[in-house]
C-alpha cells in the first residue's frame, strides 16, 4: 500500500490559494455534509470545538472519501497529543498560540521521527500506516507532515521573523480574535490596526517564502488578506453558518421575535 499523500501540503507549498471551512460542531454527519461542498480543506477544531481524539478520528473517516483535505487544530501543542493525532492519520496540524522560535522548533520535532525529531515510533498499531500495510511508513512520514503555527499575540508578532526562520514550519496562521484581544481590542477582529497588523504579517510570511493563512467571513477583507499574501483562507464556520441560516429562516416567519443575533468572526 502506498504512503498517503498530503495534497494540502503540496498545493500550499506550490503557492496555490486554498479555501477552507472551519468545523466546530464535533459531529461526523455535519462534517461529511461540509466535505461534500468541495472546499479545499476542512479544519477540525479541538481548541474551541467540543472534540477529542475519538471524535476527530470519526470526522477524519467521514471526510476521507471526499477531495477536501483535513487539518486539525489541537487544544495545545503538546508533543504527546501531537503523536496521538498523527497516529490517527492526520498529516496537517494547526497549532494555536505559538509565540517563539523555540516553541515552533519543538513542534517541528514533535511531528518528525528521529533523528530529525522526537515522534514516538509505533505507527504499525495505527491508522496512519494503515496498520502496517503502508510499506516503509516511518521512512516516508516526515516528508508528508505539514505544520501550520498560529500567531495570535503581540509576542508572537514581535517574534514572527524568528518563527519564520524555523525549518519545518510550513505556514503561519494569523488569529484575528486573539490578536485583537492581545492589543486591547477584545471582540474587534476587524479593527483597522488589527487588519493592518495581519496584512503586514502576511507580507513578511510571503517574503520569507512561506504561506500565510487567516479565518475571515467578509469577502472584501478576504480579498485584502489574499492580496497581502494569504494562501490558506478559511471563509466560514459550520456552527455560525447554521446559526445564521436558522435565524434568517425564523425571521421570515417571526420577524418581531427578539432572538439574539449571530456573532461575526
Amino acid at each position: 500500500m502506498d504512503m498517503p499523500h498530503n495534497r494540502f501540503k503540496t498545493d500550499l507549498l506550490a503557492g496555490k490559494t486554498l479555501y477552507g471551512l472551519w468545523l466546530g460542531l464535533g459531529e461526523t454527519f455535519s462534517a461529511e455534509i461540509c466535505a461534500g461542498a468541495g472546499f479545499d480543506w476542512l479544519l477540525i477544531d479541538a481548541e474551541h470545538g467540543p472534540n477529542d481524539l475519538r471524535s476527530i478520528l470519526a470526522q477524519l473517516q467521514a471526510v476521507a472519501p471526499y477531495p477536501s483535505q483535513a487539518v486539525v487544530r489541537p487544544s495545545q501543542g503538546d508533543h504527546v497529543l501531537i503523536k496521538q493525532l498523527l497516529e490517527t492519520g492526520i498529516q496537517t496540524l494547526l497549532i494555536p498560540m505559538v509565540e517563539s522560535a523555540e516553541q515552533a522548533d519543538g513542534l517541528v520535532r514533535a511531528m518528525r521521527y528521529p533523528p530529525a525529531g522526537i515522534r514516538g515510533v509505533g505507527a504499525a498499531l495505527a491508522r496512519a500506516s494503515r496498520w502496517g500495510r503502508v510499506q516503509d511508513y516511518s521512512t516516508q512520514a516526515n516528508d508528508q507532515m505539514c505544520l501550520l503555527v498560529q500567531v495570535e499575540t503581540r509576542t508572537g508578532l514581535d517574534n514572527l521573523e524568528e518563527i519564520l526562520a524555523v525549518d519545518g514550519v510550513d505556514g503561519i496562521f494569523f488569529g484575528a480574535a486573539d490578536l485583537a484581544a492581545s492589543f486591547g481590542y477584545l471582540g474587534e477582529t476587524n479593527h483597522p490596526l488589527i487588519v493592518e497588523a495581519i496584512e503586514q504579517g502576511l507580507r513578511k510570511v510571503s517574503q520569507a517564502g512561506k504561506q500565510g493563512g487567516v479565518l475571515c467571513g467578509e469577502k472584501a477583507l478576504i480579498e485584502r488578506y489574499h492580496a497581502a499574501g494569504a494562501r490558506f483562507i478559511a471563509v466560514g464556520v459550520d456552527a455560525l453558518l447554521l446559526a445564521a441560516a436558522t435565524t434568517a429562516l425564523r425571521n421570515e416567519y417571526k420577524p418581531d421575535s427578539c432572538a439574539p443575533g449571530v456573532s461575526s468572526y
